[in-house]
């Protein structure tokens, strides 16, 4: 794609894009013969010219009846891959978020804060998923007994990722027999990733079903709620207040769409898993290059973090109209700096 388009060309688009992310409104010739007077050296007409080239070759479109030009997705997409300048983030800034997210050691608390961060500088709607267990590896699981008929269930994932659920049994059950229990499901499990003791779990204890205690049937018949499967992540969502203040939902039916959005947190886990890529790294996905339609209005840009060898997926979804050089390495700094402290706080 990128050999279609000569240097003048580039730089016209470069323009309209980066022009039209600023103001919202379709750009002119004269708009931009006249802003960048001195680095383009061209006239009106000459620009115009050049627009009616990008516009045949669908790198931009007439919105209605507008004389300006907007992007289309492939003029994004290119502007993506050849022609953004990043804007890197500032030291001030890096020490701002950091600060922001050192003091919350809790996984719910650290999510929280960053998805309430991303969201307020970058004014778009941010979502990040917790960790995926499901690909996790089990290292061992603990039974302890919490007083009568109650018995907390601690699971613990290699990378010192640790997951607690209580379970109520029919009768008290001595700390002996749950020991007991507890070194019989490790030697059957520990060592299998959660995804794969959901999918054997009943037939790895089939032999020790009938356990006089009644436990290991419980655990059979109660696996889908102790481990979770994949898309049960917990949902942190943030800025929903800064995206509906954005232009493009302005009309009351646009408006209603991206609250139907933010609502339907299946469809963001199920974009964001698509979307999952091993970190470090960045993903656009610009309008119809979404293949849910519900988000062909929308960008998606998506960055992995680590929790040891599970990840979970930051999200940032708003209109293509977006800020990319300013969010793209925001959101991979935060996505880094996420997985430095989940290292952190798993080797305390």
């Amino acid at each position: 794609m990128a050999g279609e388009l000569n240097e003048r060309e580039r730089t016209v688009l470069h323009y309209v894009v980066r022009d039209f992310i600023e103001t919202a409104t379709p750009i002119g010739s004269r708009y931009i013969s006249r802003r960048h007077e001195d680095v383009l050296g061209l006239s009106s007409a000459s620009i115009r010219n050049v627009m009616s080239d990008l516009e045949y070759l669908g790198y931009i479109n007439h919105p209605h009846t507008s004389a300006g030009r907007v992007p289309t997705d492939v003029g994004y997409r290119f502007y993506l891959d050849s022609l953004i300048r990043m804007d890197a983030l500032s030291v001030t800034e890096q020490k701002a978020i950091r600060e922001a997210l050192n003091s919350r050691e809790a996984e719910d608390e650290l999510l929280r804060e960053s998805s309430k961060l991303m969201g307020k500088i970058s004014r778009q709607l941010c979502v990040i998923t917790s960790p995926r267990l499901s690909s996790g590896t089990l290292e061992r699981l603990e039974l302890v007994p919490i007083g009568g008929t109650r018995v907390m269930v601690v699971i613990s994932i290699k990378s010192g990722l640790v997951r607690t659920m209580m379970l109520e049994v029919a009768s008290e059950i001595p700390r002996e027999k749950l020991e007991d229990i507890a070194r019989s499901l490790n030697e059957r499990v520990a060592g299998l990733t959660i995804e794969e003791i959901r999918s054997t779990f009943a037939e790895r204890l089939k032999d020790r079903a009938g356990d006089d205690t009644g436990l290991i049937r419980l655990f059979i018949d109660s696996v889908g709620k102790l481990l979770p499967p994949p898309g049960s992540e917990k949902l942190h969502i943030g800025g929903a207040d800064s995206i509906i203040e954005q232009p493009e939902f302005v009309n009351p039916s646009e408006f209603r769409s991206v609250i139907e959005l933010i609502n339907d947190e299946e469809i963001i886990i199920h974009v964001l898993a698509k979307h999952e890529s091993p970190p470090p790294g960045v993903r656009v996905a610009v309008g119809e290059e979404n293949q849910d339609k519900k988000l062909a209005p929308y960008s998606v840009i998506t960055a992995s973090y680590a929790a040891g060898e599970v990840q979970g997926t930051i999200g940032l979804i708003g209109p293509r109209r977006m800020n990319y050089a300013r969010v793209i390495p925001l959101i991979d700094y935060v996505a880094r700096t996420i997985s430095e402290m989940f290292g952190t706080n798993n080797r305390q």
